[in-house]
């Protein structure tokens, strides 16, 4: 885990508090591509579960990590694919 990795998952926590976080640094299948970076942690997939989601869309879960990420996404992070869910969805 790297700094970009444990930076993801502190902010995550924090602004969340979930029930299942699992984060997957997936540069090393990017490398040569656009926005690849030497080293990694340029693209993350991240699933996360939390009771701050519930009743919430889809759209607004995903703009809501973007937002907790913002700093990140802006700089060292080039691709974020989220699976975002409230307790008890699959």
């Amino acid at each position: 885990m790297g700094a970009i990795f444990e930076t993801i998952q502190n902010k995550l926590t924090a602004a969340f508090q979930p029930t299942r976080l699992e984060i997957e640094d997936d540069s090393g299948r990017h490398a040569g591509h656009s926005g690849a970076r030497e080293g990694g942690e340029s693209h993350f997939n991240v699933t996360i579960e939390s009771p701050a989601f519930a009743g919430t869309a889809r759209v607004a879960r995903q703009r809501l990590i973007h937002q907790a990420l913002a700093e990140e996404l802006a700089g060292p992070v080039h691709a974020l694919s989220i699976k975002a869910l409230a307790p008890g969805e699959g």
